[in-house]
């Protein structure tokens, strides 16, 4: 079968066909350009540049350059809203000692950054994104110093095996409770950067998104459901209560693990590795009792289980599902989700393999609502102006388009890599991934 990226229509249909995964297409991709109101503010278009985190902070977490250069970037490119990456609210939390970092300290840098973003994109577009800062704990990838040095929430056999990561790097119900404190001063001192509102991160395996599967852990924060969603729940609430109005408070958030009970959210406690909705549910209906009206939909684990996360053409190994199939079954889950809570707006993933044939397959989805905004990862490290593509000429072009090849994920598994796209910005981060993965890696391409 086919295991790239869609250059044409055509491609895309025929696999669509095939392996029946029923996504649907649209020819117009107008709805991408319409403009969509969440209280008081306006977001532009119904693109998003997902969060692509650099790993090109400085050592005490302020933008470096190639941070900047890389927002120029998105700021240019026309995108309605800048999921802006990771961001640590405690120093053993960074994922890596170059993980941007807001303090008190540096706030100036970050206020600067975000006044830059918009100031740019008016400029060449006549509008500003809403920017969201995502504020984080990394918990088992957390790496503060260039090497691993995890607080999970549970030893996990899937991830540990016959090796349980020792009891006094679990993360202990007091920690927990200050870990929710820095993530509210983190949603705090986002609001006095500029940010328009701050994602209370709780995907990818890392440590809220770890709690969401916390069955077999005592204490206040596993268990239950409402336990095991505590952090995150308590966390928005505080976040809502300290902030004003108008500051969006929201997640991106892990719905399915694509692990077995009891070591994964989102599937069923009767076996099996299928969606099942009942808790994520449970969990947005809450969160916007709380207040929160958008959410940043995802899947997977990026580390452990990628093609859940971000279905690829190439990888470190080839899945037994096709691309397409993963791709599916994040935007039939979102789209589920949406059904099953209307009034929350919701941001999908995962679209960036369809190449050519994102923008409309999104269009398609969207005007049937089944959710609001299209979300760009990878996309944006190589095409960071798709979003004025889509608006201006109805799609994309296929010689800029991202053709998931893993090698930015390559760089960044690497000591001190600062990841970016080797294909389409290969000036910048050819001689990156050369010096970071080697000179004889047989996939290097010059």
């Amino acid at each position: 079968m086919l295991r790239k990226v869609y250059t044409s229509k055509e491609e895309f249909e025929t696999q669509n066909s095939l392996l029946k995964t029923y996504l649907p297409y649209s020819e117009n991709t107008d709805i991408l350009g319409k403009e969509f109101v969440i209280g008081k503010k306006k977001v532009y278009n119904r693109l998003v540049c997902q969060a692509m985190e650099g790993c090109d902070g400085t050592a005490d977490g302020r933008p470096d350059v190639l941070t900047q250069r890389r927002y120029e970037r998105f700021s240019k490119g026309g995108a309605g809203m800048i999921w802006f990456e990771a961001t640590a609210v405690l120093e053993e939390g960074r994922a890596n000692p170059r993980q941007l970092y807001i303090t008190e300290n540096n706030l100036d840098d970050f206020k600067k950054l975000v006044e830059d973003i918009k100031e740019t994109a008016i400029k060449a577009n006549g509008y500003a994104p809403v920017v969201m800062m995502q504020a984080t704990h990394s918990g088992r990838y957390s790496k503060p110093n260039g090497t691993p040095e995890p607080l999970i929430a549970y030893n996990n056999p899937i991830f540990e095996k016959d090796t349980p990561i020792p009891e006094d790097r679990i993360a202990t119900d007091e920690y927990l409770d200050r870990v929710g404190e820095a993530l509210v001063n983190g949603a705090k001192l986002a609001e006095k950067a500029g940010f328009d509102g701050v994602d209370i991160k709780c995907c990818h395996r890392y440590l809220n998104s770890e709690l969401l599967s916390a069955y077999n852990r005592d204490g206040k924060y596993g268990g239950s459901l409402e336990n095991r969603t505590r952090l995150l729940r308590e966390s928005v609430k505080g976040a809502i209560e300290s902030c004003s109005s108008d500051f969006w408070v929201s997640s991106r958030l892990n719905v399915y693990d694509g692990f077995e009970y009891p070591h994964g959210f989102g599937v069923s406690k009767n076996g099996g590795l299928a969606f099942d909705s009942t808790e994520p549910d449970w969990l947005i209906k809450e969160l916007y009792k709380l207040g929160v009206r958008i959410l940043n939909i995802t899947m997977g684990n990026p580390y452990f289980n990628p093609h859940v996360n971000r279905p690829f053409a190439l990888g470190s190994y080839i899945a037994e599902e096709h691309p397409l199939e993963g791709v599916a079954r994040v935007l039939n889950g979102t789209a589920k989700l949406k059904e099953m809570n209307p009034d929350m707006a919701m941001i999908c993933s995962a679209v960036s393999y369809l190449g050519v044939a994102a923008p409309n397959v999104v269009s398609a989805l969207i005007k049937d609502n089944k959710f609001d905004f299209a979300g760009f990862g990878r996309t944006a490290f190589a095409y960071p102006d798709f979003a004025n593509d889509i608006i201006k000429n109805g799609g994309f072009d296929k010689n800029k388009i991202c053709i998931c090849c893993s090698k930015c994920t390559e760089i960044m598994r690497t000591q001190g890599g600062t990841p970016g796209c080797v294909v389409r910005d290969k000036d910048i981060y050819m001689p990156i991934y050369k010096k970071q993965v080697g000179k004889n890696n047989e996939n290097i391409r010059s």
